[in-house]
């Protein structure tokens, strides 16, 4: 069994947004792992839309933790 590496397509802009369902999706990681990673502080830096809505990053956000990992 082969498994391919995860990476961001290089045509998308570091300013897009992306929504943590979509991560979790990118990543082929479940939704609960990630929010777990959330509390202990680990992952990419999340933002809220006007302070209390959907969960998202950028695009830049998401380079950097998978060049950390």
């Amino acid at each position: 069994m082969t498994i391919a590496p995860i990476h961001v397509p290089a045509d998308w802009d570091d300013n897009d947004i992306i929504l943590f369902e979509e991560f979790c999706s990118l990543i082929r990681t479940p939704q609960r792992t990630v929010r777990c990673w959330r509390v202990e502080r680990r992952g990419p830096q999340w933002w809220r839309f006007n302070g209390t809505g959907r969960l998202y990053t950028t695009v830049a956000e998401i380079r950097r933790f998978l060049e950390r990992s």
